[in-house]
């Protein structure tokens, strides 16, 4: 699968991060955010191929939280491929993705799938509004899931339904709340950082 994707060269035996926007963002939208979090990573952020009213997202759906499921697996599949292929470009050995909204949804999405490609989950206001399959291969993995306890678009439940659901999986899940609602606050983008410098250095 091609995508417009921005990237940032990083050095020999650097971490991968991949970053994907939300809903009518870019691939601009944390691409440098990354660069500057994990400097000398090679940072790769595809630009959202589907479009809703000039929005550009990931994946189709036909209403708020009502998601087109075949689409979504078929978008899923080809967002593996992609990462598959950033990962042999870059020889990238530790692979760490970064999602907001949408963009946290199909990273989440990958996961279930595909649970080996990406070491470490960064999912800020993710919703994901169903059970997904038993994914064992994610025991281990570092999971950050972020969240406002006010927002309308992300209900809580499912926010703590999805930590619950990694941790029985046996993944490593943190859950970073704040006050507010769907938007990205200063404390959340301290979380996200911190979770980025966790990684292993270039």
């Amino acid at each position: 699968m091609t995508y417009v994707t921005a990237r940032t060269e990083g050095a020999p035996g650097a971490p991968l991060l991949l970053t994907f926007h939300g809903t009518g963002g870019t691939e601009a939208q944390f691409h440098d955010f990354a660069s500057a979090a994990v400097p000398g990573a090679h940072v790769s952020s595809p630009r959202g191929d589907v479009s809703e009213g000039g929005a550009l997202r990931y994946f189709r759906r036909t209403g708020e939280g009502v998601y087109d499921m075949a689409d979504l697996a078929a978008r899923t599949k080809a967002m593996a491929e992609f990462i598959e292929g950033e990962i042999a470009r870059t020889g990238a050995t530790h692979v760490i993705g970064m999602g907001y909204s949408n963009g946290a949804n199909i990273l989440a999405s990958v996961s279930f799938a595909r649970p080996e490609l990406v070491h470490r989950l960064i999912l800020l206001h993710p919703l994901i509004p169903f059970t997904p399959d038993d994914a064992p291969a994610l025991a281990g993995r570092d999971v950050l899931i972020t969240a406002g306890k006010r927002d309308p678009i992300c209900p809580p439940d499912l926010t703590s339904r999805l930590a619950d659901w990694y941790r029985s999986q046996g993944a490593d899940v943190q859950l970073h709340w704040h006050e507010g609602g769907h938007e990205i606050r200063p404390d959340e983008g301290t979380a996200v950082e911190e979770a980025l410098r966790r990684a292993p250095s270039p």
